[in-house]
């Protein structure tokens, strides 16, 4: 891992008696939650709704746009739909007026902002209109700069009720600091505006948002294509604790549904399925939902998505739960939203390969009752009652959106040898090993998930209902320092060994979370000062109800990534698409090239391994080795076809030991190795 620069928590220094009176209450994440306090302006009580202009027209804006948008808005339905903001992008403003008032482009809007925000309003709808909190925006029109008190004051006049506010052209300038100057302007201005921060996650917005905005961008701007819309998911959807009612939403940009690669905006759109699937991530993720198309136009499809109204309901619900992702194999993922009725929960079942899979819901792993009734949101049908699980069938890139209802109850039990991510509630990153090390006494820290495998686990019961939770990087156990007693003693990675300091009681809480607990000590697992941020560190402290000793434990698969296995005279590049990870192994077409994968097994005995590569039009060869011993004289890559082609080569039942495992792929012309193979992952399953 690398770690990140700057934005380091630190713990106030306090005189020596309050320290030592106040310590139980810092570990256990009471006196140090660190999230600002919520800036409570009364609006924006569930994620807003509405339409804005970026998408569809970009910089081609204009007065006749936005009144059609309006109109379209309420004899399309989407008003009814809960879709009410009418918000103009950049591009409206040209200049300064001598006394410094921001001027509209007279040629677009030659009636005005002011009367454009009363047609608006007219229709029922609210307005909304952008800037940006640097010197200009990103069209290069003027910014708020120097002139907080007097944009606001002047938007407020203009009858504004949203303003989004860009973050391009800021030099030095500090995002918080920044935005804290327009909210007090915004605030001081007389009249109610929703405040959307819009600076694309930097100095994460998450943690000082809810003291400055209502809404605030977790990432860069989305695109019209599926990667760019499940790349946004991966980094939005671990942020789930910081959103909520009384605190603001967490913001994954603006729809692209219904733009199918028309629009302003980079790419070549998506199919219906996937635009749903789109959706359905907004919904669960209870991010604002801010269509981007061109709603005088809309196809049939289009309107079905954006305004079924039972996923917007999701979404819209007044609990106002961000979803969390539960499960995580093999691209089939399974997201779960807390829903405001007792028992209740929305399910996405969201399929990112490239075909249909049948994927399964587990109720006990949501907490719920082993009884559940099952609705299908978008087919707006009971599907039945259903015991311990449900299973469907979901498309390529599709999703399935679901409705469980049953009753709470204590999350389930883990299987034993299965692979998770271990992630605190309080802030939805993951457990890992500092720099991805395999040294004993390496340090666990919190961190964004990776592809070197240092944050992922292998849980394996020992006995008595304990169990040991080895790193499928190092092999190495999560464990005590020195076997330690005391509070605050330091969580690290070592060697598997019987002092019982490295074996845990691993108990469901409520609503999929877990406790984790030290056997020899008695101590949970706790996130240190309840850092919010990467590169936070575990400790074990007695147990207490706090989000930092609450841990989700996700279901995933061990996907060994090439380019972060050991490399022998090998290069890795990413010039051809369609890799997982970062990249691949690329080449290596002479004696004596190799490739090693650590992987951990979590009990002796044989596994399946199969490697993803592709082998352009020629058949490629390598010799297999499996801790030093020769395995298979001549593995087959068969060509592909292209570079950016892909295909899969099993080979069965190699005996593995127990723990970390050397599987080498090497280069080997006396064993009848040809030709270049581009090496994408493995699988030991």
């Amino acid at each position: 891992m690398i770690k990140e620069a700057g934005n380091q928590i630190h713990v106030v220094r306090q005189v020596m008696l309050v320290f030592f009176i106040t310590l139980p209450l810092i570990m256990s994440g009471y006196l140090f939650p660190q999230k600002a306090a919520a800036l409570n302006n009364g609006l924006a009580v569930t994620p807003p709704m509405g339409w804005n202009s970026w998408n569809i027209y970009g910089c081609n804006v204009d007065e006749d746009k936005i009144k059609q948008a309006a109109d379209a808005a309420v004899s399309s339905g989407m008003k009814a739909a809960g879709y009410t903001y009418i918000v103009i992008d950049d591009c409206w403003q040209t200049s300064r007026a001598a006394n410094g008032t921001i001027i509209a482009d007279p040629a677009k809007f030659p009636s005005g902002i002011a009367a454009l925000a009363s047609y608006v309003h007219s229709k029922g709808l609210k307005f909304g209109l952008y800037t940006d909190a640097g010197y200009t925006t990103c069209a290069g029109r003027p910014g708020m700069f120097g002139h907080e008190v007097q944009d606001a004051a002047t938007f407020a006049a203009w009858g504004v009720d949203y303003t989004k506010v860009d973050w391009c052209d800021h030099g030095t300038l500090d995002p918080q600091t920044r935005y804290s100057i327009i909210r007090d302007a915004i605030a001081n201005s007389g009249r109610p505006m929703l405040f959307s921060i819009c600076n694309w996650g930097v100095n994460k917005p998450w943690i000082w948002g809810p003291a400055t905005g209502n809404i605030w961008r977790t990432t860069d701007d989305i695109f019209d294509f599926w990667d760019r819309v499940t790349w946004i998911i991966d980094q939005n959807a671990p942020l789930a604790n910081f959103a909520g009612p009384t605190l603001g939403w967490n913001d994954a940009d603006m729809l692209m549904v219904g733009n199918y690669g028309t629009g302003a905006v980079f790419g070549a759109g998506m199919t219906d399925t996937e635009y749903r699937s789109h959706m359905s991530m907004w919904a669960i993720m209870a991010s604002p939902l801010i269509a981007g198309n061109n709603l005088a136009s809309m196809n049939q499809a289009t309107k079905d998505t954006l305004m079924n109204a039972e996923v917007i309901a999701v979404d819209q619900d007044a609990l106002g739960k961000q979803g969390v992702l539960v499960s995580d194999v093999g691209g089939l993922q399974v997201y779960s939203k807390v829903l405001q009725t007792s028992g209740t929960r929305a399910i996405v079942l969201l399929n990112r390969t490239n075909a249909s899979s049948n994927m399964t819901v587990n109720f006990a792993s949501l907490g719920l009752s082993s009884t559940v009734a099952v609705r299908d949101l978008w087919a707006k049908a009971n599907v039945g009652s259903f015991t311990t699980s449900y299973t469907t069938t979901v498309p390529s890139h599709g999703s399935v959106m679901l409705k469980l209802t049953g009753s709470e109850a204590a999350t389930g039990a883990i299987v034993s040898g299965k692979t998770f991510r271990l992630s605190p509630k309080s802030n939805g990153l993951s457990l890992a090993v500092d720099g991805a090390s395999t040294s004993n006494g390496a340090n666990i820290l919190q961190w964004d998930k990776g592809i070197a495998q240092n944050d992922k686990w292998v849980i394996t019961a020992t006995d008595s209902g304990y169990y040991k939770i080895i790193n499928v990087k190092s092999g190495k156990a999560l464990a005590v320092e020195n076997a330690s007693l005391s509070d605050g003693a330091k969580v690290f990675q070592w060697d598997y060994g019987t002092t019982g300091n490295d074996q845990w009681l691993i108990q469901g809480l409520t609503q999929g979370y877990y406790k984790i607990t030290n056997r020899l000590s008695g101590k949970s697992l706790n996130v240190a000062n309840n850092s919010l941020i990467s590169g936070g560190t575990f400790i074990q402290w007695p147990y207490a109800v706090a989000d930092n000793m609450a841990f989700q434990l996700i279901e995933t698969d061990i996907t060994y990534e090439a380019e972060s296995a050991s490399l022998h005279s090998l290069s890795t590049e990413s010039t051809n698409g369609g890799f997982t990870g970062n990249g691949y192994v690329a080449g290596w077409n002479a004696s004596g090239q190799w490739v090693d994968f650590n992987v951990v097994a979590s009990a002796a005995g044989n596994y399946n391994l199969t490697f993803r590569y592709a082998a352009g039009a020629g058949t490629a060869g390598r010799y297999l080795y499996v801790n030093g011993v020769g395995v298979v004289n001549n593995v087959s890559f068969a060509g592909t076809g292209s570079w950016s082609s892909y295909n899969s080569v099993t080979v069965s039942s190699v005996a593995l030991n127990s723990g970390g495992n050397t599987i080498s792929l090497i280069f080997d012309a006396a064993k009848g190795s040809n030709n270049y193979l581009n090496l994408d992952n493995m699988k030991a399953q």
